[in-house]
């Protein structure tokens, strides 16, 4: 079962990227996240009836879930779409992959949870990683800002993907399912974009072309209904830090289809750069058992 959530998981996530490029324009941002998490929700609070299972969650819970539907459907996703307009969705991807990181930091920060050795070592892989992917793409355009602010949204936005994986977790050993947490969660995230929007003035069109269309319906369906629920169940079943492990394989995927539909160039800088970050996370939550084992190999 834990296997067949990580596919999940990696076949869908991998693929959202490039899904997120094709609704900017026409739709404002918030607006468009607002759309695809009111339909996930809406999926999500149907099924729960129709199965007859618990929808309403107890008292204890609405402090989690609205902390969670502002990290996790709210301003993460407002990093990461804002950020698609500056850099490519798989570079996205790349900065998305160390996550595992962050939670790592979270978790020390929030629940005190230490951090072992070799996750800041692996910090310090990823973090070089980074800098060789972008180091091509900022040559003689230091002062082009936008590439250091689709990065920066792009380290945001996992951040808050980080804290919403240990609400998550929090909320799990409260008992409550993914199905119920999310529904919710989703529906609180969307509601604050769309009065946000509202407040702003911004126009609640939709773009009625084909391409925005079955983007925002993949986001919201296999992205949101399929793709978060099996995530966070992986994450209750494994843990938050094992769970986000699933985020190295991202970036190939993403940057696969990136070099297809965005005419992402390779540079051997940019290669080094996707391996750093790809060791980084491996070495960070290589099994106790499996580290011993190739210790004693070499």
């Amino acid at each position: 079962m834990n296997i067949l959530l990580y596919l999940l998981t990696v076949l869908i996530w991998g693929t959202t990227w490039i899904a997120i490029t094709f609704q900017l324009g026409v739709v404002p941002a918030p607006v468009s996240i607002a759309y695809r998490f009111w339909i996930a929700a809406a999926l999500l609070l149907a099924a729960l009836l129709v199965t007859r299972q618990r929808w309403w969650p107890p008292r204890q819970a609405w402090r989690y879930l609205f902390a969670q539907g502002i990290a996790l459907f709210c301003l993460n996703f407002l990093c990461f779409y804002y950020a698609a307009l500056y850099i490519t969705s798989g570079q996205e991807a790349v900065v998305f992959s160390t996550a595992p990181l962050w939670i790592a930091l979270a978790g020390r920060l929030f629940l005190g949870r230490p951090i072992r050795g070799q996750v800041m070592v692996g910090a310090l892989f990823g973090l070089a990683g980074i800098v060789l992917l972008f180091a091509p793409q900022m040559s003689g355009h230091w002062n082009d800002s936008g590439v250091l602010l689709g990065l920066v949204l792009s380290l945001g936005g996992t951040w808050c993907f980080a804290c919403g994986n240990l609400l998550s977790s929090r909320m799990q050993s409260l008992g409550l399912t993914p199905w119920l947490t999310n529904t919710w969660a989703m529906l609180i995230g969307a509601t604050t974009l769309g009065v946000a929007a509202l407040a702003l003035g911004m126009p609640f069109a939709l773009d009625p072309s084909p391409r925005y269309l079955w983007a925002l319906l993949y986001l919201a369906v296999p992205g949101s209904v399929i793709g978060f629920t099996a995530y966070l169940l992986l994450v209750g079943r494994i843990g938050p830090d094992r769970a986000a492990y699933s985020t190295v394989l991202f970036p190939i995927v993403a940057l696969t289809i990136s070099t297809i539909y965005e005419g992402y160039q390779w540079t051997p800088a940019a290669l080094c750069g996707l391996a750093l970050v790809l060791a980084g996370n491996v070495l960070a939550f290589l099994p106790p058992t499996l580290r011993a084992r190739l210790k004693a190999a070499f």
